[in-house]
């Protein structure tokens, strides 16, 4: 895939035309997740979640605690576990299936990584998975977010899933650069 490709759709598509260095660090450190632990993963799940961790961290692409001041977050039934890492998860009864063991702990981005995945592939927030909407060739972005949360902002987190994809899609299609220049260098040390 040419990656240099791909961040310059999502920066106009998603981003409004910029990303920030954390948000480029964050969405690389998806890629190589994805592309090391789960290389079965197609290019239309790999957007819906890509897509949920946008909405997920405020578009940060980075592992967040939920937003709230300390006072605020006192208040919530599940204190101190409150939402944190790239899919916000709360409870402490949550927490174990993804190796933390302490508020704070989804906050790394090796436990962050795993949360999002796995709970997204093994349906371990809902008990609802991705393959349930997104697989042998049926795409409902839509009906995906009960994955996470019910329908909570399904529709708007369905546009950046569709975003993601085309982006993915076109970037498999457009050459690297430095492959273009081999192939020029090839060209014209063969004479034409």
């Amino acid at each position: 895939m040419n990656r240099s490709y791909f961040f310059e759709r999502i920066r106009h598509a998603l981003f409004g035309g910029r990303l920030t260095p954390p948000q480029v660090d964050g969405v690389r450190r998806l890629l190589d997740y994805r592309d090391t632990h789960y290389a079965h993963m197609s290019d239309d799940q790999l957007a819906y979640v890509l897509a949920t961790i946008k909405w997920e961290t405020g578009h940060r692409m980075v592992p967040v605690r939920e937003a709230g001041g300390e006072r605020y977050l006192k208040t919530k039934k599940y204190y101190p576990w409150v939402g944190e890492g790239l899919v916000q998860v709360t409870w402490e009864e949550n927490a174990p299936k993804f190796g933390a063991t302490k508020p704070g702990d989804l906050m790394s981005w090796p436990l962050a990584l795993q949360a999002a995945f796995d709970g997204m592939s093994k349906g371990l927030f809902t008990r609802r998975k991705l393959s349930d909407y997104i697989a042998d060739g049926v795409v409902d972005y839509i009906g995906a977010r009960r994955i996470i949360n019910g329908q909570d902002h399904a529709r708007l987190i369905a546009q950046f899933a569709h975003a993601f994809r085309d982006a993915l899609k076109q970037a498999q299609q457009t050459p690297e650069a430095s492959k273009v220049l081999s192939q020029k260098e090839k060209e014209k040390s063969n004479g034409h």
